[in-house]
């Protein structure tokens, strides 16, 4: 019965009742989205780096080296040697390495040379099909079958670069010979195929009057790419774009990166350290906003205390009648406490529903630009538990004096001024 006319007691001003609940919804929404993002964004950041110890590329940004090579979210900072990167992944002190080489994409989605290796390195077992044997056969991503609606047999051409726009090379066709499960990491979003691949797609062969294919001066004659056999990994004078490196002891993660810069032209970076500052950097914008946050949540303590506290002089009239008619003073304390709950109440459940609507339009933002999507259906029971709790203590605090000093009415007084 309190809560019945607790609950209708809040309509008798509505205006002051929906700025107060827009501003909790807005405030609640923000910090819902904001653990949501940075919990899964670390999630899917640190499971990507698992069994990488360093990764070896060209000089250039650590950070920048790290994003192209693990997230497939940056440019790469050039290519390398393959016969001088070979002599380094067969370095005692490294018990796997698995070379990349970026070639082109299909439809905004990366070709990536490599070897069955970097399947297994995330646990991305064949669903359908096979592993890719022969240059321009290709596994894709879970994520690329549904999106793209590919399945065994499909072929394709893939465009130049990064760029969904760009040159497409319709001398060499990739076919679909295997689907990967889905692993939730970034292998989900990458087409795969053999590292010769990448090579003959680019022109590995072409002769010295005619530059490759893609360079300036080529000259296309019809058919001369079939004519030529298949390149292998034995291609003298080749070059990769970056090597995945783990090693058997940490010795060598101490000491290759002085001892790379030194002696050759590449760099090795370590996946663990350009993460760390990349979440360092992150934390400071989510943290920020999170204070936005709050200061709103804060205000909206206020909106609520100031609603409660001018209706209450507006029926104090009511109350006292209340009183005569065998109210009780702690039952007035509870309505106006009840009114303040069920504010908080409500602004929680439509600012989580907010906040979910929130990372369900940036997910699928991040999915577009970066292939990184968000599950807005994720609750964090613990973080949204104290989050529910502090809504609950705002309403508290900003229903205590006029609760109180409902509580204290006098009730003669009242009525002889009335």
């Amino acid at each position: 019965m309190i809560a019945k006319l607790a609950w209708k007691n809040i309509w008798f001003k509505p205006l002051n009742t929906i700025l107060s609940v827009i501003l909790l919804t807005s405030s609640v929404a923000i910090i819902t989205t904001l653990v949501l993002v940075e919990k899964q964004f670390e999630e899917k950041f640190s499971s990507n780096i698992d069994g990488v110890d360093l990764v070896m590329g060209a000089q250039g940004s650590p950070l920048q080296l790290i994003l192209s090579a693990v997230y497939q979210v940056d440019a790469p900072t050039g290519n390398i040697s393959y016969d001088s990167a070979k002599v380094w992944m067969q370095h005692p002190f490294v018990q796997k390495a698995i070379p990349l080489a970026f070639g082109d994409n299909y439809r905004g989605y990366k070709i990536l040379g490599t070897t069955p290796d970097y399947l297994d390195k995330y646990g991305a077992e064949i669903s359908e099909g096979k592993l890719f044997e022969k240059n321009f056969e290709v596994v894709i991503g879970s994520d690329i079958a549904q999106k793209l609606s590919l399945k065994i047999g499909d072929e394709f051409f893939g465009s130049h670069g990064d760029a969904t726009e760009g040159e497409v090379h319709d001398h060499y066709a990739y076919k679909v010979v295997g689907i990967a499960k889905p692993t939730g990491k970034v292998v989900d979003n990458l087409i795969l195929c053999t590292i010769p691949s990448v090579w003959q797609m680019h022109g590995g062969h072409g002769e010295e009057e005619n530059p490759a294919h893609g360079e300036e001066g080529h000259v296309h004659v019809e058919g001369e790419h079939h004519e030529e056999a298949d390149m292998t990994l034995d291609e003298p004078g080749m070059e990769i774009t970056a090597v995945l490196l783990k090693f058997r002891n940490k010795m060598g993660i101490v000491t290759w990166p002085r001892i790379i810069a030194q002696n050759t032209k590449m760099q090795v970076a370590s996946p663990a350290i350009e993460v760390n500052r990349l979440f360092s950097l992150f934390g400071i914008g989510i943290s920020a906003l999170q204070y936005l946050a709050y200061g709103i949540m804060l205000i909206s303590g206020i909106s609520i205390f100031i609603a409660l506290y001018n209706t209450l002089k507006e029926r104090e009239n009511e109350f006292a009648l209340m009183r005569v008619n065998g109210a009780k003073r702690l039952q007035l304390l509870k309505v106006v406490m009840i009114e303040s709950l069920l504010l908080c109440v409500v602004g929680f459940i439509f600012g989580t529903i907010l906040g979910r609507v929130g990372l369900s339009m940036l997910s699928n933002s991040a999915e577009e630009d970066f292939k990184m999507s968000f599950n807005p259906y994720e609750f964090i029971w613990e973080k949204e538990g104290t989050l529910f709790l502090l809504t609950i203590f705002v309403g508290f605090i900003a229903a205590l004096i006029p609760a109180i000093k409902a509580y204290n009415l006098n009730i003669s007084k009242t009525l002889a001024n009335a």
